[in-house]
């Protein structure tokens, strides 16, 4: 008697994950949306951890949902992923820099993987190894930081604050003591209050301020604050421990 073989289930796929995406993993990504030939092409580079590329669509979309156009800046940004979906999904930003303290080496392979599918981005993207300030912010420019550690979310929000720039950040890594004098500390954990004081210190430099999130299950650090100034008046914008305070 021959026995029928057991049913297959198909191995779950988390988001999540911090594997990397490779070669072996394009057939997950068979589709002829943007964001399939996106994950191809991150899966022909083979150097991105699984949940970047998942945070960095899901954040992108949302951020283009509220802002076009203007030079992208990723402070923090790694890879540079999220500063060139930014382009992909519109076309009149005229260019994006990526800055981090260290710019990761692959960082060279993915961009190449990318130019590889969308030729436009040849020459529009640079990457710049120094500090948050190394490129100086304008107005009109569009500011995004996607889980910059602890204080540097805050330095991101000040930065982009000062140049009267659109800004985006989803925070990670809290530090919990920064939420000890939150009025609200009472009412919710830490994590949420540092992020409430902080969309409450944006609106308070006249910041149109939207509160989104990204699904869950690629990041439990999901909150995704963004403004828009109201004004193109200068700042005087008080210093980084002032954001998280509330």
């Amino acid at each position: 008697m021959t026995l029928a073989p057991a049913p297959s289930h198909p191995r779950v796929f988390a988001r999540a994950s911090t594997n990397r995406l490779t070669p072996h993993d394009r057939d997950r990504f068979a589709g002829p949306s943007l964001f399939d030939a996106l994950g191809r092409a991150v899966c022909e580079a083979g150097c991105l951890p699984r949940k970047e590329l998942f945070e960095a669509w899901e954040m992108a979309r949302r951020v283009r949902r509220r802002f076009r156009g203007g030079r992208v800046v990723d402070l923090a940004g790694g890879h540079g992923l999220l500063a060139q979906v930014l382009l992909l999904l519109d076309d009149s930003s005229p260019s994006a820099f990526v800055v981090d303290t260290a710019v990761p080496p692959s960082a060279a392979v993915l961009h190449a993987a990318l130019v590889a599918g969308w030729p436009r981005l040849q020459d529009r993207v640079r990457f710049v190894t120094g500090d948050l300030d190394a490129v100086p912010l304008l107005a009109g420019d569009l500011v995004v930081s996607c889980h910059a550690c602890g204080e540097i979310t805050d330095r991101v929000l000040v930065l982009a604050a000062r140049a009267r720039a659109a800004v985006a950040v989803l925070p990670c890594c809290h530090d919990t003591r920064a939420a000890a004098e939150s009025p609200v500390r009472g009412w919710m954990d830490a994590a949420l209050a540092i992020d409430v004081g902080r969309a409450h210190w944006l609106a308070a430099q006249r910041y149109q301020v939207r509160t989104q999130s990204v699904p869950p299950d690629i990041t439990p650090k999901y909150r995704l604050l963004l403004g828009a100034p109201l004004d193109s008046a200068s700042a005087d914008v008080p210093e980084v421990a002032s954001c998280a305070a509330g």
